[in-house]
């Protein structure tokens, strides 16, 4: 198919794709490649190159996707909640990942219930709050209360100001 990207002559990228996944191979896990550098999909030379903010967004979209979809079958009672509670699991079990996250029993239990005290307070009574702080009180309150937390409003970080660690 033709695509046109910016600075190029309009090309077919088909054959190339081809190509470069036959040299390259595809890999949907992180690898060292021969050279040493992290590696993922079809070369892509994560230590030099990185990914852009775009990638980036699209890698979240798909994540956050992914975790709304898991919360949804593992739970009939989620699709339920208000949206701010939808988005205090969402994180925290985009954090934890879903394995982990179903072992929380007893917040769980209480989220079924409607008891959104209980469940903010197994929340903050665990080793996972110990773990990421200020993240925990701030999902504990989104729970507790309904209610998003000011300090969240502000927009993620303009990529002009994302320094590599």
């Amino acid at each position: 198919m033709a695509q046109e990207i910016p600075g190029t002559a309009v090309m077919d990228t088909g054959p190339i794709k081809e190509m470069l996944i036959k040299h390259e191979g595809l890999k949907l896990r992180p690898y060292l490649c021969t050279a040493g550098k992290l590696t993922i999909g079809v070369g892509r030379n994560l230590t030099d190159t990185g990914i852009s903010l775009d990638e980036a967004m699209t890698l979240l979209e798909n994540d956050i996707a992914r975790v709304i979809k898991e919360l949804e079958n593992g739970f009939p009672w989620f699709p339920g909640l208000d949206p701010v509670r939808k988005e205090a699991l969402v994180d925290m079990c985009f954090n934890l990942g879903f394995p982990r996250f179903f072992k929380f029993k007893m917040m769980i239990d209480a989220l079924r219930q409607g008891d959104f005290e209980s469940a903010s307070r197994e929340m903050l009574e665990s080793r996972w709050a110990l773990q990421v702080g200020k993240r925990a009180d701030t999902l504990s309150k989104m729970i507790k209360t309904g209610e998003r937390q000011a300090h969240l409003s502000a927009p993620y970080p303009h990529p002009e100001t994302l320094t590599d660690f």
